[in-house]
């Protein structure tokens, strides 16, 4: 009897098992559907893709240059195992990598994921303002996918270039939409430089923690480990980003408004001088990082650990850099161009004092100043340019952020190839002084930038033709549609010119109820 009341048993437990796990399930899809955790969810997607973006750009520091070699002395065993077993010694066959130019190799191959995220920018920045932010962000994922796969596979110079180039072509995509993203989900100025900062902290930490990650792993578990265990993680986002967003799902863009130009963007004053401090301090970083290694040998003869931990201190008075100023920002944002005047200067006194140090004690206390001035600077400046675009553009933010990338791109597209030449032919010392001074002298052009909050009042349209809390690109579809139908309102003003104005009051005021039930219907 007991035998035949188990099969039962079981049969109820397991209903029951199933019923509770289809309600918890219903419970997480309709919380992933309310609009504050899916900005969170929304965040930490495009957080892990800046991230993952950047372990990439570092994690070849302590691979390629040796990984590089190791295929320079392959080839030249290989052909002195061709020319000893040959009969005649009529010629030698030159090895493909020879020493000489393994420098230059190895600058182009890091520049040139930057030069053709700088080429991409304006088409991908354009392609943004069209289509939206996801499915820009979700190519991105996929073209960094196969650029980090490729790298764990190649096997020669030219390989390797396609895989650094093709991050480049991914990054153009991924970067942009995400931040440009992040700008139109948190539209309240404290929230957006909030999560602005957040996305900055994983910027900061996949650049300082990608050089030992991928050192490590290289060492003891070969060259394809870091670079798979990469590529899982931007598979794993991309499908997290398909089952939040939902990109390819059918929804009507025929209503999302028309962002302004790039080249509109790029003329706008105010634009342009927070594009020049964003290139401007992001240079002594990316000159110092192809040149600070050989210097440190030659002058305090630092060892290979010392080399490989420069920047990782740097990491944390960046987070503390992110997180003064996003308080900042919450409590008097109207001095975001004062802030970021002075990490331009700390950037300044901090790049000066590098050649001073004589030990890697004293070089930690420059670096971490450098880290912590650029915080300041992007935390300060990256939420003032959609600040911008509210105010004086549509806002639509795919544009404004591929400016943001050119700059940056500018400086890590000349670092690795240029600053090795002014090392060499003006010296460590003098280039240092050169960055830093040009820092400290383009800090008082941010004073341009200190009437942009009196601007909000006046000139945003957003709060003269909306009676509600913005809501980033839904408000300015709803504010087009709003534009469009008093434009027809104009127009049946001239036709009853001749009608007393008591009934032209009423008869309008009919109609822009009217408008405003129609347009709650349609985006309810």
């Amino acid at each position: 009897m007991a035998s035949e009341n188990t099969p039962g048993t079981a049969k109820s437990a397991v209903e029951k098992l199933s019923n509770a796990m289809g309600e918890r399930t219903k419970q997480i899809g309709s919380a992933m559907k309310e609009a504050p955790h899916q900005r969170r969810l929304i965040l930490f997607i495009v957080c892990v893709a800046l991230f993952l973006d950047n372990m990439l750009y570092m994690v070849i520091v302590p691979i390629i240059p040796d990984y590089i070699q190791s295929m320079r002395l392959n080839s030249e065993k290989h052909f002195s195992e061709i020319n000893s077993s040959s009969y005649s010694n009529k010629s030698i066959i030159r090895p493909p990598y020879p020493t000489e130019n393994e420098d230059i190799k190895i600058g182009v191959l890091f520049a040139s994921k930057a030069i053709l995220q700088l080429l991409v920018n304006p088409l991908s920045g354009t392609f943004i303002d069209r289509v939206g932010y996801d499915i820009p962000l979700f190519i991105g994922l996929i073209v960094m996918f196969l650029s980090t796969v490729i790298f764990a596979f190649a096997e020669n110079y030219a390989t390797l270039f396609v895989a650094r180039s093709l991050q480049g072509l991914g990054s153009a995509f991924a970067d942009t939409s995400g931040i440009a993203m992040i700008a139109d989900k948190y539209t309240e100025e404290a929230e957006r430089s909030k999560a602005l900062g957040i996305a900055l902290a994983f910027i900061s930490f996949g650049s300082l923690v990608a050089p030992p990650f991928g050192g490590i792993l290289y060492q003891f578990a070969g060259k394809r480990v870091p670079f798979l265990i990469l590529a899982c993680i931007s598979l794993i986002d991309g499908v997290l980003l398909l089952v939040v967003i939902k990109p390819f799902a059918n929804r009507t863009r025929e209503n999302m408004p028309v962002g302004t130009p790039i080249h509109r963007l790029m003329i706008d004053p105010y634009i342009a001088v927070v594009a020049g401090a964003l290139t401007t301090c992001n240079i002594p970083l990316a000159f110092l990082e192809p040149t600070i290694a050989n210097w440190m040998k030659t002058t305090m003869g630092a060892s290979e650990w010392q080399m490989g931990l420069t920047w990782l201190p740097a990491f944390f008075p960046h987070v503390l850099g992110v997180y003064i100023t996003v308080k900042l920002a919450a409590n008097y944002p109207q001095y975001q161009w004062f802030y970021g005047a002075i990490g331009m200067v700390i950037i300044g006194a901090s790049s000066c004092t590098v050649p001073a140090c004589k030990n890697f004690e004293q070089l930690i206390i420059p670096l971490c100043g450098l880290c912590f001035g650029i915080a300041l600077v992007d935390t300060a400046l990256l939420p003032t340019l959609a600040l911008l675009v509210d105010l004086r553009h549509v806002s639509v933010y795919g544009s404004v952020y591929a400016i943001a990338d050119i700059s940056y791109s500018v400086a890590y597209a000349l670092g690795p190839i240029v600053a090795s030449q002014i090392v060499h032919t003006t010296g460590f010392t003098q280039l240092n002084l050169g960055m830093g001074l040009a820092n400290v002298l383009y800090a008082p052009a941010l004073l341009f930038l200190r009437n942009v909050c009196q601007m909000k009042p006046s000139h945003s349209e957003r709060n003269i033709l909306l009676d509600e809390g913005p809501k980033g690109l839904y408000d300015t579809i709803k504010m087009e549609e709003r534009r469009a139908k008093s434009n027809k309102g104009l127009h049946k003003r001239e036709n009853i010119q001749d009608n007393s104005m008591e009934n032209y009051n009423g008869a309008q005021t009919g109609k822009y109820m009217s408008d405003e039930e129609s347009s709650e219907y349609e985006y309810s």
